[in-house]
């Protein structure tokens, strides 16, 4: 059975090798329409492998050895730097500048759906109520043993096994009743692994729905499909990562939710979560920007290479949840008073990026 024939019980990667250089940015030390996000309590993160660098590979041999760029090598462990590493091809939906793209003819509609006075909502941060707060991740070799994982909505999960470590950080916390999304990258194989709804089982995991990307290729969900988000959209690639941001620097789109979307989606999304057919709302996949003429000199660095980024890459539709809610990963530098400076940008800087073919089924 499809997940959408379900959807009353379901609550909701890089540029080609020889292209990439090594990132000096720092390393960190480490719901059923709609589903919301919210701001989720995360219990504290601790790693499973080791926080380290690990060291390239040699450079070819001979006299121009020292010209050959070292492809950057991500890090282990939860909340490790990719070091400039970027999920799916240079030419994918998720790393295509969208700053000089045309204007949605219902961009003034849509956005007013969402809220022009509501505010963008960093949903990620240092410190929530004690603990860190966001949708973490872990990324891990291919030496990380596969366990089996046991799915609700089998026909739309990828089979497992998964390499999911045992103490994967889970959103929320393990003891967390909203979303439970666990995220893993293995960085060898260069795949992703993501789970909604995840619980550890025995020697495995039970999850509602589980998907795999291949981060070299980019390759899309079947259409229809759901994945471990609503919109059958991979989440990691879409996170505000501590690593991109020390670097000053974000080369993608981000993503967001809204509390109404509408029973269609649009590339590069897959999958709806809604009944409602109003063409007002948003579909998932639906993507908006800051707007050029929004002046974010006067913000904080963190804040700024957001801003910087929601003006070039945008950010996309990617759940139902609360709305202008920016996802993004826990790490304990972020400046959370810098982070809460995101809040004073209101809905009305936004504008719709101008959609493809609007899939409704």
């Amino acid at each position: 059975m499809s997940r959408l024939a379900q959807i009353a019980g379901l609550g909701a990667f890089g540029a080609g090798l020889l292209a990439l250089a090594a990132c000096s940015g720092a390393e960190p030390s480490v719901t059923a329409p709609p589903r919301s996000l919210g701001a989720v309590t995360a219990s504290p993160v601790s790693a499973t492998l080791p926080a380290k660098t690990a060291t390239p590979g040699p450079t070819a041999p001979g006299p121009t050895s020292s010209s050959i760029p070292v492809v950057p090598v991500p890090a282990l462990g939860v909340g490790a730097s990719l070091h400039g590493r970027r999920p799916f091809p240079a030419a994918d939906a998720w790393n295509t500048p969208v700053d000089r793209a045309a204007l949605d003819p219902r961009s003034r509609a849509l956005i007013a759906s969402i809220g022009i006075s509501g505010h963008l909502h960093p949903d990620f941060g240092a410190d929530y109520d004690g603990s860190p707060f966001g949708i973490p991740y872990v990324v891990v070799s291919r030496k990380q043993p596969r366990v089996p994982v046991g799915f609700e909505y089998r026909d739309e999960s990828d089979p497992g096994p998964y390499p999911i470590p045992a103490t994967a950080p889970i959103e929320g916390g393990a003891r967390g009743d909203g979303d439970r999304h666990v995220l893993v990258v293995d960085r060898d194989n260069w795949k992703l692994y993501e789970l909604y709804d995840a619980h550890p089982k025995g020697s495995g995991w039970t999850a509602g729905s589980g998907a795999i990307f291949n981060l070299g290729t980019g390759k899309a969900r079947p259409a229809g499909w759901t994945s471990a988000d609503a919109a059958g959209l991979p989440i990691f690639p879409g996170l505000v990562r501590y690593d991109e941001v020390s670097a000053g620097r974000i080369d993608h789109a981000l993503r967001f939710t809204v509390s109404q979307t509408r029973k269609a989606y649009v590339a590069p999304a897959r999958h709806f979560a809604s009944n409602d057919t109003g063409s007002d709302l948003p579909p998932m996949g639906m993507r908006v920007r800051l707007k050029s003429s929004f002046t974010i000199g006067g913000y904080p660095k963190q804040a700024r290479v957001v801003l910087q980024a929601l003006k070039t890459y945008g950010m996309i539709v990617a759940d139902n949840g609360s709305d202008w809610y920016l996802s993004g990963a826990p790490d304990k530098r972020w400046n959370d008073d810098a982070l809460n400076t995101l809040k004073q940008v209101p809905g009305s800087a936004f504008e719709v990026v101008k959609m493809g073919k609007v899939t409704a089924r």
